[in-house]
C-alpha cells in the first residue's frame, strides 16, 4: 500500500509492505495508548485525540523522521495511518507549527 505524504511542495510515496500492516499492531497500540491521555497540539490541549487528530499527530511525527532521514520509522508511521484509517491515500502535513491543519485524505 502506498500513503502519499505532502510536505509543501513536495509529495513522497511512502511503500508500506502489507505485512507491516498486519504485524506492527503492538507499536500501533502503543502509540494509542500515549496519545489517550491527551496530546499538546500546538496552542491547544486535546483530551482524548480523535482517530483525525492521532493521525495530525502522527503526520508531526513523520515530518521530524523525514527531517532525521529515518526511513524506517516514516514506514512505520504510514503503516499507523493506513491501518487506523481504512482507505486514507495521503496525508497533507502543515509545516507553519499547526498541527490541527494537517489534512488526511481519504478515498
Amino acid at each position: 500500500m502506498i500513503l502519499k505524504v505532502v510536505v509543501d511542495d513536495q509529495t513522497y510515496p511512502i511503500s508500506v509492505p502489507e505485512q507491516i500492516i498486519s504485524e506492527a499492531g503492538d507499536f500501533f497500540n502503543k502509540i494509542d495508548k500515549d496519545m489517550d491521555n491527551g496530546w499538546q497540539m500546538s496552542r491547544d490541549w486535546v483530551d482524548n485525540p480523535n482517530q483525525e487528530q492521532r493521525c495530525q499527530i502522527v503526520g508531526d511525527k513523520m515530518l521530524t523522521a523525514m527531517q532525521n532521514d529515518n526511513k524506517q520509522l516514516m514506514v512505520l508511521l504510514s503503516a499507523y495511518v493506513l491501518a487506523r484509517v481504512p482507505g486514507a491515500s495521503a496525508l497533507r502535513i502543515d509545516t507553519n507549527g499547526e498541527m490541527l491543519e494537517t489534512e488526511l485524505v481519504v478515498g
